[in-house]
């Protein structure tokens, strides 16, 4: 189970649970990843429904590498997410909200 007060969440990555988790060092990366967009841009998008798949997949290889996943993008793009894109969607979305919020703030953890 993932704890949401450390920020997790989990995804099923071809059949096996893993547990995600936004670190400084994979949020680091992820920026890299995006280039020039910010994180506070990226929150924007997810907050206005406009993120695009390429926001949910960094954002999703992000906190694999903070869950301690150690495959690669190529991985990630091949595997198959339960619940399809909608579940990578949320639980990207959560991903951000439980990385940025003190939990029971704003009930959305």
């Amino acid at each position: 189970m993932a704890n949401p007060y450390a920020g997790e969440a989990v995804l099923v990555l071809d059949g096996r649970r893993h547990v995600l988790k936004l670190t400084l060092g994979a949020l680091a990366e992820m920026e890299a990843q995006l280039g020039e967009d910010t994180l506070v841009a990226l929150i924007e998008r997810f907050e206005d429904g406009r993120f695009a798949t390429r926001d949910v997949l960094a954002l999703i290889l992000a906190g694999l590498r903070g869950g301690g996943w150690q495959g690669s993008a190529d991985d990630l793009a091949r595997a198959e997410i339960a619940g399809g894109p909608v579940a990578a969607a949320q639980v990207a979305a959560k991903l951000l909200t439980r990385a940025f919020t003190v939990p029971g703030d704003d009930g959305a953890v």
